[in-house]
């Protein structure tokens, strides 16, 4: 059984003349430029965020490295923390 299509009524169309005489602009929003803290560039949350794990890593590397044996891994662990929150809410 064949399928009718049916036959529609031709879509209005407006004459030059007849469009409005304002038109709206919807401006796109600007990407955010980042932000300068102390730190010496400008950054975004994701930068702050990526020199915070960084800082985490390097810390427990050279505390391995130097201080185990004076100073347990979790003072270095506390330490990175509060530097990264540090980072990331003012850098």
């Amino acid at each position: 059984m064949a399928h009718q299509l049916s036959k529609s009524q031709p879509k209005e169309t407006l004459k030059i003349d007849e469009l409005p005489e304002t038109v709206e602009v919807i401006e796109r929003p600007l990407p955010k430029a980042g932000r300068q803290g102390f730190l010496p560039i400008k950054t975004n949350a994701f930068d702050r965020g990526f020199i915070s794990v960084v800082s985490f890593v390097a810390i427990h590397l050279l505390w391995m490295r130097f201080l185990e044996f004076y100073l347990p891994l979790w003072v270095a662990t506390i330490l990175s923390l509060i530097l990264a929150v540090v980072i990331v809410r003012r850098g």
